[in-house]
Formats: structure tokens, C-alpha cells, sequence
């Protein structure tokens, strides 16, 4: 399975979307209201004609926590959006498929995957536009602690992780609850928890360093090495013991 991640540059954006125009306008609508929105893509594909015609905005609500979430039409796509939607009734699905019925999950990962081959990106796929999302709300506002809540996910680790950015312990640390810095002492000390998974990282490292001179190792496995060098570089760089 390919990594699915967001389109960070602005001309690859432009050139994504210039290329679903081309292949069916529905599907360069189904983007642009997804990156705008953030929407998953199985609720995008339940919009109707009249939740879109003649409208300037569209206002969502995501997630389990109902955040609202407002996306304003820009000039292109409300034009695009009226042409599209002419003589179509309001309670007909925006982005129709077989027999009258919406597009499906799959049939959009498709038409997705499609044209993000035609221009040669490998990492396209029904997040693709939730992630696109995801990211650029991060570069704008730099509020990892917003998305995570937005987009329900466990940790902001775990939002770095989904938009493609290295994990920043400062930015994590520094908005920690009393709560939480007294549960994860609790939970480095029960049982020497914290002690056996430091000693267990300190094993890793041992036993590749003893791997680095073995002439069976491929280049995947120092590309492996290199990789997670460099995270744990920089984690370390941004960690502070004078918290």
C-alpha cells in the first residue's frame, strides 16, 4: 500500500487540480470543497445539489467533537459549481455515479489515484485531500493542538505523523496539562516503565551499531537507519530537560 500524503506544493496543487478538471468537473469540485473543508471523503460524497447551488459558503461540522468548519467559495469555483449544477434538481447527489446514485468511496480513490498518475505523483488517495487540508492549516496557523482535537486523533504525534511533519516535542510540551505531565510521571514509574523503554531504545541502537560493518545488510536497511537517525535527531534537538 503507497503512502498516502497531502500535496505540499503550491504548482503540484495546481497542476492536481488542472488535471481532475480535465478527466470530470465533479471530481475537481469534489477536491477543492475537501481540501477547503477537511471533510472525510464518505461525507463529501453525500452533498446534494441544493448544498452547494448558488451558495457562497458551505459550513460543516467535523469530527466526533462537531467542530464547525466554514469554506468560502472562491470566484472559479462558485462559477464551475453553477455550470456544473444548471437543470439539476437541489435534492440530487453533487457528485453522481451509477444509476442516479452518489460516487463511491472507491470510484472516487480512482478517479484520485488517476490523475495523480497522469502527472506523476505516487502518493495520492482518498486522504489526500483531508491531509492537503490538514497541512495547510498547520503552515498558516502553526496550531498542531487544533487538528488533533478536529480531526479526533489520539495525540498531536499523531497529527504530525498524518500530515507528513516531523513531531515537534517543544510545540507538544509546552501545551501539556498539570494532568498530563502528572499521568505520564505516573506512567515512567509504574514498574520502571520508563527505565525499560529507554533500555530498550539503548538496545536497538546497540545492536545497530554492532549491524553497520555486516556485509549482508542492503542499502534499504542503512536507508532505514539513516531515516530514523535523523527523526530521533531532531526530537532531540527541539527536547529541553529545563522544563
Amino acid at each position: 500500500m503507497n503512502w498516502v500524503a497531502p500535496i505540499k506544493d503550491d504548482e503540484t496543487l495546481r497542476r492536481y487540480e488542472e488535471e481532475l478538471l480535465n478527466l470530470d468537473v465533479k471530481y475537481f469540485i469534489m477536491f477543492r470543497i475537501g481540501v477547503g473543508t477537511g471533510m472525510q471523503v464518505q461525507d463529501i460524497l453525500k452533498l446534494t445539489v441544493g448544498d452547494v447551488r448558488d451558495k457562497d459558503s458551505i459550513v460543516v461540522y467535523l469530527g466526533t467533537h462537531k467542530v464547525k468548519r466554514s469554506f468560502r467559495f472562491e470566484a472559479d469555483l462558485k462559477k464551475i459549481i453553477a455550470e456544473y449544477t444548471e437543470g439539476k434538481p437541489d435534492d440530487a447527489p453533487l457528485f453522481r455515479g451509477m444509476k442516479q446514485n452518489p460516487v463511491s468511496r472507491e470510484q472516487a480513490y480512482r478517479a484520485l489515484k488517476n490523475a495523480g498518475t497522469r502527472i506523476g505523483l505516487g502518493t495520492i488517495g482518498a486522504q489526500t485531500m483531508r491531509k492537503t487540508f490538514a497541512w495547510k492549516y498547520y503552515k498558516n496557523t502553526g496550531d498542531i493542538y487544533y487538528l488533533t482535537n478536529l480531526l479526533n486523533h489520539a495525540s498531536p504525534s499523531v497529527t504530525f505523523r498524518f500530515i507528513g511533519e516531523k513531531p515537534r516535542v517543544d510545540t507538544i510540551a509546552s501545551r501539556m496539562t498539570p494532568e498530563e505531565n502528572m499521568r505520564s510521571r505516573r506512567k515512567l514509574f509504574q514498574d520502571a516503565a520508563g527505565v525499560g523503554r529507554m533500555e530498550a531504545v539503548k538496545d536497538l541502537m546497540n545492536l545497530l551499531e554492532e549491524e553497520m560493518d555486516n556485509p549482508m545488510n542492503n542499502d534499504a536497511f542503512y536507508g532505514r537507519v539513516d531515516t530514523l537517525l535523523t527523526g530521533m535527531e531532531d526530537l532531540i534537538r527541539d527536547f529541553h530537560m529545563d522544563v
